[in-house]
Formats: structure tokens, C-alpha cells, sequence
């Protein structure tokens, strides 16, 4: 006897408008679901693959009604090349060892954190984090996350990256690093190092979240050989 059990219904919902925290001129609203249940991976990776970011149990797409600066973006590591920048900023790093950790948040990462914060987003809700809710975003995950540690030769936390492994590659949900490497373009480098993991794992994309033209927080991205961007629900190489 066969017995078919069906699939429970994905429900998405639409938040209120807010302020944007990227172009404050405008609102912004959202379409968000969770994540939950033993197939928590292979839903982690449909929605990244459609332009979703995971934050905690949730996964949230912009759906504003009258903006869509709001780009996925991605790089398809087959097609990356360094540019000049980037091999500068790979070779002020040669003092720097990655170590895989297990999604548990600690004081250390927490104090980096903090620094990172009041030294790049003062103006931002994530400024005001305390220790539990920084714990919160880093632990509470139902899918496959680790937190990579990037340490000096005195084994100094120099920066984080709190990220998920997806079927066809990872992706950053939140990256860290001291002010006082600022210089070194260290969160360009940490994108570099995605790269070479993904490389190295035999995957194919490194999932970067959202890119906005008119934000400079945002508009870094664009710099990436190999950069595709999700329009129209497809994938396509990114042109400016």
C-alpha cells in the first residue's frame, strides 16, 4: 500500500511599510516566510536561489510597491578574476587563518561585533545589539550555518562571517571585521575568501545578499568579476 503524505503549505506574509534603512527617503516592505521542519536546507536554498535572505528562522524578499533598488546578487565563481584592488587586499591578508566554527556565538565575536558596529552603522538598529540578541542571530538557525573566525598570527579575532552552506554554494548572512584593518579592504577580502572555499567545496555560487545603486553600503558588490544578478526570476550576468 502506498500512502501519499502531502507537503504542509509554505505561507508568506507582507509586513507594514518602514522606513528603508538603505535610501530613508523611501518605505520599504517585505514578503517573509519561515524556515522550519526537516526539509529546513532544501527550503533555505529555494528561497536563497530566489532572491531571499535568511535572518534567524525566517527568509525575507523586498516588495516594495514603488522601488526595486533591491537587487540579488551573486557570484558565479567559475567566472571570478581578481582585479588589482583585490590582489592587494589578498596580500595584506597572507597573516590572516580561517577556522570553521559551529554557530555558537561567543563574547569575543560579540565585542568585535560591537566595534564593528559603532565604528561602520552607528546610525543603524544593529548598533544597539546587545550580547543576547547578537546570540540570537547567530544561533538561531534551523539550517546548516557556521560562523567562519578569520584570526592574526597572535590568533587576534580580526573578523567573522556568519554564513550559510547551500546546496549549490554559501551564503554570507553577516560579515564583521576590526576597524583597525579597515585599510586592507578586509570585508572585500572576506568575499574573496568565500570564493575560494566555494572553489574548493566544488560548488558554484557565493550568494551576497542585495545590491542597491544608490547606497554606498551596498554598491561594493558591483565590483566582482563574475557578478550575476536575479532578474525577472532569472539569473543573469550582472551589467550596471
Amino acid at each position: 500500500m502506498t500512502i501519499n503524505i502531502k507537503k504542509p503549505l509554505q505561507i508568506f506574509y507582507g509586513t507594514s511599510p518602514q522606513v528603508c534603512p538603505y535610501l530613508p527617503e523611501k518605505n520599504e516592505k517585505k514578503i517573509i516566510t519561515e524556515i522550519s521542519g526537516i526539509n529546513s536546507n532544501e527550503l533555505n536554498f529555494k528561497l536563497t536561489n530566489a532572491g531571499f535572505r535568511r535572518s534567524h528562522r525566517t527568509a525575507y524578499r523586498p516588495a516594495c510597491n514603488d522601488c526595486n533598488a533591491c537587487i540579488p546578487v551573486r557570484i558565479n565563481v567559475s567566472k571570478y578574476n581578481p582585479n588589482r584592488s583585490m590582489k592587494r587586499a589578498k596580500k595584506a591578508a597572507t597573516d590572516i587563518e580561517c577556522f570553521e566554527r559551529p554557530p555558537i556565538a561567543t563574547r569575543e565575536q560579540y565585542e568585535l561585533f560591537y566595534e564593528y558596529q559603532k565604528y561602520r552603522h552607528l546610525d543603524s538598529d544593529m548598533a544597539e545589539m546587545n550580547f543576547n540578541e547578537y546570540r540570537s542571530m547567530v544561533e538561531d538557525t534551523p539550517v546548516d550555518t557556521c560562523v567562519y573566525e578569520f584570526r592574526d598570527m597572535n590568533s587576534t579575532l580580526v573578523a567573522a562571517s556568519l554564513t550559510d552552506k547551500v546546496k549549490d554554494g554559501l551564503s554570507g548572512i553577516y560579515k564583521f571585521f576590526t576597524p583597525d584593518r579597515s585599510k586592507h579592504s578586509l570585508g572585500s577580502w572576506i568575499i574573496d575568501w568565500h570564493i575560494e572555499e566555494t572553489i574548493r567545496l566544488k560548488l558554484k555560487y557565493v550568494y551576497l545578499g542585495y545590491w542597491i545603486k544608490e547606497s554606498s553600503k551596498m554598491s561594493y558588490k558591483s565590483k566582482f568579476k563574475g557578478l550575476e544578478k536575479l532578474t525577472n526570476n532569472k539569473w543573469k550576468d550582472f551589467i550596471n
